[in-house]
């Protein structure tokens, strides 16, 4: 599953509020819109090296799509990431891009701010630790940046060919392409 919806746009307070109920909680940190969703929702942010109560936080992109969330999810139950572990210690193109990855990670949170000791996401560089991260990290950056990240992708359908995961309000839907009497309501609610 790949869409080309790398946005990376402020978020606005209606995106943030979609985002909420996406996660069923209050999102924090978050600064941007990484990446939408083929419904036209946002399904990935982009959050500050920082939460607003100064604790670092080394997650830049953060899958909020509870659809998108699952479907990692059964990939990660599956076993992957120890198979895609294994494969770094014996592929070194691989373990190079990965690393490569990690690169990019670390540059594109940094451009934020740099946080103490250079911790890392998802097990970058030596590992799979979560595959939820370098699905972010591949939905925001594009692909061909993170490769773990997009062969995931590739073993995913389109989480968002049902329509949106939960309801828009009519300015949102609007604002994302969409139309306000075909996004407000009429979805399921899925728990993150």
């Amino acid at each position: 599953m790949r869409e080309e919806n790398v946005v990376s746009t402020a978020a606005t307070a209606e995106e943030v509020e979609i985002v909420g109920r996406q996660l069923s909680r209050a999102p924090r940190g978050v600064v941007a819109v990484a990446h939408r969703c083929s419904c036209g929702l946002p399904d990935v942010v982009e959050t500050a090296p920082r939460l607003p109560d100064g604790s670092p936080f080394p997650t830049l992109y953060y899958l909020t799509c509870p659809r998108a969330a699952a479907a990692v999810s059964r990939l990660e139950g599956a076993g992957i990431m120890r198979e895609m572990t294994a494969r770094l210690a014996h592929d070194p193109d691989l373990a190079a891009a990965y690393a490569t990855a990690h690169r990019d990670y670390l540059a594109r949170r940094d451009a934020h701010e740099v946080l103490p000791g250079t911790p890392s996401a998802g097990g970058m560089p030596e590992r799979v630790k979560c595959l939820h991260v370098l699905v972010a990290h591949s939905l925001a950056a594009g692909p061909g940046v993170n490769p773990f990240g997009d062969e995931a992708l590739a073993a995913v359908d389109d989480w968002g060919r049902r329509g949106p995961c939960v309801a828009a309000s009519p300015a949102a839907a609007c604002a994302a392409g969409g139309t306000a009497a075909g996004s407000a309501g009429t979805t399921e609610e899925v728990p993150a």
